[in-house]
């Protein structure tokens, strides 16, 4: 860190002194000026606001305890040293409150001199690291609270958390609005069931990067939110004088569907919403962001604007809103109102013409795939269970058959939801919330926050639940997800561990060699010696570019 130092004194000979003897270059300290009085180093520090400043007392037309003073009235944090005579060590005692660092008397010498400037700038650069780490720390758990806004508003479940983390209107502003769109993987059901655990997390954690890494590029501030397996919600802040521009908009989707095309080889769909949505909006526009997706003509073309899908009849109005209905029941744990929801689907389908089947199977083909996505959410069925249910969808095509599925499905959701306890719920966002975020920081107290619980009693539950600490699982997801990418990629190892929540280099390595027995470069060269499985890799995980 290269530090600005100002030299102050009406003496020319100290001053050029000074310029020639102290090895400024050494210390890695610019110099930005110099001034004969108080007045022209104040004009000086105002501009420049130099970290270091050496100042003699006695000057003509203000003096440098004058010019003291003033530096304080706006810049409490530079250090100063005091160039001062014998006779002039009486003014010491008036500068204590000035929090002068040290004092050098004249004739200078420059050996102490250069000894004193260099320890102080150590200091500067030492509190100036820990300053920049709490920042930090603190832009980590604002992100965080400030997400949990969102993504409870999003998923409107009702109640929310125990607390607000914060209101969004004193962080802000109350004209605080979105460009939002809605990022779902194309044929995401029929992927998923080809893939086991280990690829749907390092596919989900490779789409969420290609998206995060492109917003950045952008220079927009936003967020992206992952709502559930293969789906993102991306939300872009517009607030004066960054009003919506749609045209703008529409080319931030096309690059992100472009760099996931390029990068994973794997298309997505981009629903984007046609004006600024508010706070209050977020629930209800992503809904219909899901609707335009999975019932619009064009939602395979990549990119659509989420209008009003024409076409749309009262009947098929209804039969989406009884399944809105119902999967809010499914995730607010509330029987009756799935029940109620469920039966209404079904009376509705008894009062169809049968020449309307045609017509509304698009939304019970989609019925299908939104439980399915949301009960894997919230892993209220096995993996062989969700396999057993797509032989029965393939096997049945008419829509009385796909009912009667439906039924099936929505009775054995409701009463695995049902069994779940709340420690269960809580525990489950936190994994979730963990495999989401695995290249941040993650502490107890971040997921307590989150969770709106003490860190103690987090702590107690995830070891009863999880069967490890806290510590030992984020460890275990992250060197598993690290042998994933040192495995299948030719990132660097400091990359890889970037990706995985290690910004140093070596404390990743110490971390994976305690973990694995070995180095990351001795882990990559051995699993590729072993030959992988390339065939089966996205292109991101292969390629660094």
């Amino acid at each position: 860190m290269r530090l600005k130092a100002m030299l102050v004194d009406d003496e020319i000979n100290i001053l050029k002194n000074l310029q020639a003897v102290v090895p400024w270059d050494e210390l890695d300290i610019e110099l930005i000026g110099t001034a004969r009085n108080g007045e022209q180093a104040l004009e000086l520090a105002r501009a420049m606001r130099p970290q270091l400043i050496l100042c003699d007392i006695r000057m003509p037309v203000m003096d440098g305890i004058e010019f003291l003073g003033a530096l304080r009235e706006f810049d409490t944090e530079a250090e100063v040293i005091m160039l001062t005579g014998y006779q002039d060590f009486s003014y010491v005692r008036s500068v204590i409150r000035y929090e002068v660092k040290d004092y050098i008397l004249k004739p200078i010498d420059y050996e102490e001199l250069a000894n004193t400037i260099k320890r102080l700038a150590d200091g500067i650069r030492e509190r100036s690291v820990e300053q920049q780490s709490m920042q930090q720390e603190w832009k980590q758990v604002f992100h965080l609270a400030y997400e949990k806004v969102l993504y409870d508003r999003l998923v409107d479940l009702g109640g929310g958390s125990t607390r607000p983390f914060l209101k969004l209107h004193e962080m802000e502003g109350e004209n605080l609005t979105f460009a939002m769109m809605l990022v779902d993987v194309a044929d995401y059901s029929k992927r998923e069931r080809t893939w086991d655990d280990k690829e749907r997390k390092l596919w989900n954690f490779a789409i969420h990067n290609i998206l995060q890494e492109n917003l950045v590029s952008f220079g927009v501030p936003h967020s992206v939110l992952q709502v559930r397996s293969g789906e993102w919600c991306v939300l872009i802040e517009r607030m004066a004088p960054d009003l919506y521009n749609r045209e703008q908009s529409l080319e931030w989707a096309e690059k992100l569907r472009h760099a996931v095309q390029s990068y994973l080889k794997l298309s997505i769909r981009i629903a984007l919403h046609p004006s600024e949505v508010s706070l209050e909006q977020l629930a209800r526009t992503y809904k219909s962001l899901q609707r335009s997706l999975n019932l619009s003509p064009s939602a395979e073309l990549g990119v659509i604007v989420s209008e009003k899908i024409r076409g749309s009849t009262e009947p098929s109005q209804q039969l989406w809103d009884r399944i809105e209905e119902m999967v809010t029941g499914l995730k607010r744990c509330d029987r009756r109102r799935t029940e109620t929801a469920l039966k209404q689907l079904n009376d509705s389908f008894r009062l169809l013409p049968e020449t309307s089947f045609e017509r509304v199977a698009p939304i019970v083909h989609y019925l299908c795939i939104h439980l399915l996505r949301e009960m894997r959410a919230m892993e209220v069925m096995t993996r062989e269970e969700e396999i057993a249910i797509w032989r029965q969808i393939d096997q049945h095509h008419g829509i009385r058959e796909t009912l009667l599925v439906i039924n099936r499905l929505v009775d054995q959701s409701i009463e695995s939801v049902m069994k779940k306890k709340t420690s269960d719920v809580l525990m489950l966002s936190a994994r979730d919330y963990i495999e989401r975020n695995l290249s941040t920081e993650l502490s107890i107290d971040m997921l307590a926050d989150y969770l709106g619980i003490s860190g103690s009693y987090f702590s107690l539950l995830f070891k009863q639940h999880v069967g490890e600490t806290f510590v030992e699982y984020v460890t275990k997801q992250r060197m598993e997800m690290a042998k994933s990418l040192l495995a299948l990629s030719d990132k660097s190892v400091t990359q890889i561990g970037q990706m995985v929540g290690y910004l140093e280099r070596r404390y990743f390595t110490r971390v994976f060699s305690k973990y694995t027995g070995m180095l990351p470069s001795e882990f990559r060269e051995r699993h590729q010696n072993q030959g992988g499985k390339e065939a089966e890799l996205p292109a991101w995980a292969i390629h660094d570019e």
